[in-house]
């Protein structure tokens, strides 16, 4: 079972409706318990890293985040989720949850798209990603595939973590990780196909692992 993490931040709904249609089983949860027996989990969310950190720390999940994935349990960070497991955010200046090193950068307003023209922030829509070193979770997924963003703030973690980019008036980091640990600024719960393939990927790496152990 694919555990979905319930901190008030939003976006849950669409990640089970995207699981549902995979057959994956999955619960919406806060319970520690719960995510705990999981298979792996999924961290999703949009909106204000402030918010999100003060909600995590009310029901001391940030504890419970930082104990699953020291103990090896399988994460996937979606937007938000993929923002504060860095250690800050620009973001109303919030140290966030502090588990791959890093921070999250606003989009500047001087940046300039290929026509020369400024930037829209936020960045909203389908863009592709390129693979910087291979990853699993796209095993199967076409190389000119896109995939759904919506954000303003992006990910800067340490290079080593660093899977894919994306362009966007600049290069941006939009997947990092390392195997079990990942975190991608995109939607893949809104990407259609190629976004279904990650989830699937995800639970069947969950499973695996699981299964070995």
């Amino acid at each position: 079972m694919i555990a979905i993490l319930d901190y008030r931040a939003g976006n849950l709904t669409s990640v089970k409706r995207a699981l549902d249609h995979l057959n994956i089983p999955n619960r919406i949860t806060s319970d520690p318990k719960v995510l705990d027996s999981s298979t792996g989990f999924i961290f999703p969310g949009v909106g204000a890293a402030g918010s999100a950190m003060r909600n995590l720390k009310a029901s001391n999940l940030h504890q419970t985040i930082k104990s699953l994935i020291l103990a090896g349990k399988p994460m996937l960070g979606i937007c938000l989720g993929c923002q504060i497991i860095l250690d800050e955010s620009t973001e109303n200046s919030t140290k966030t949850l502090g588990i791959v090193p890093g921070r999250c950068n606003r989009f500047s307003t001087s940046t300039m798209d290929e026509a020369g023209d400024p930037i829209n922030i936020p960045h909203m829509g389908w863009n592709s990603v390129k693979l910087v070193k291979e990853c699993l979770l796209f095993e199967g997924v076409p190389e000119d595939a896109e995939f759904y963003f919506v954000h303003s703030f992006f990910p800067v973690p340490d290079p080593a973590y660093i899977v894919g980019t994306t362009q966007y008036g600049m290069e941006f980091c939009s997947v990092y990780g390392r195997p079990g640990l990942w975190a991608m600024q995109f939607h893949p719960e809104k990407s259609g196909r190629p976004g279904l393939k990650i989830l699937s990927n995800f639970y069947n790496y969950c499973q695996e692992r699981c299964n070995a152990q």
